[in-house]
């Protein structure tokens, strides 16, 4: 049985790759879960495997402006898999750790996302 230091949550949340390495890029993607330690997401493009990665994932968009949490961390894992029965369409699941983050405003986002 796997144990984990700290407890997941299932949460599909959209999530948006500002940086991969020491590039800027602008993909979207979707948590499937999330700790204090780090998150597992799905998205169309892959990541430098134990580079840096810079994401924001979307808490809310409840209320007059969404709840954004940039997060910075490195990419630990990436699988690649099928979506939707189609073989030439690939995405990605990445585990990437959760290192620092912030909460940030919608006009703080950079242009591109």
């Amino acid at each position: 049985m796997e144990q984990r230091r700290t407890r997941r949550f299932q949460l599909q949340l959209p999530v948006s790759i500002t940086r991969a390495g020491a590039e800027r890029v602008a993909f979207p993607g979707v948590t499937k879960n999330i700790s204090s330690c780090g998150v597992l997401f799905t998205t169309g493009q892959e990541p430098d495997l134990g580079g840096p990665i810079e994401y924001i994932i979307t808490l809310t968009h409840d209320g007059p402006q969404p709840v954004n949490l940039r997060c910075m961390g490195k990419v630990m894992r990436a699988e690649a898999t099928q979506t939707n029965g189609d073989a030439k369409s690939k995405a990605y699941q990445i585990a990437a750790t959760l290192e620092r983050y912030e909460f940030v405003r919608e006009r703080e986002i950079p242009v591109g996302r």
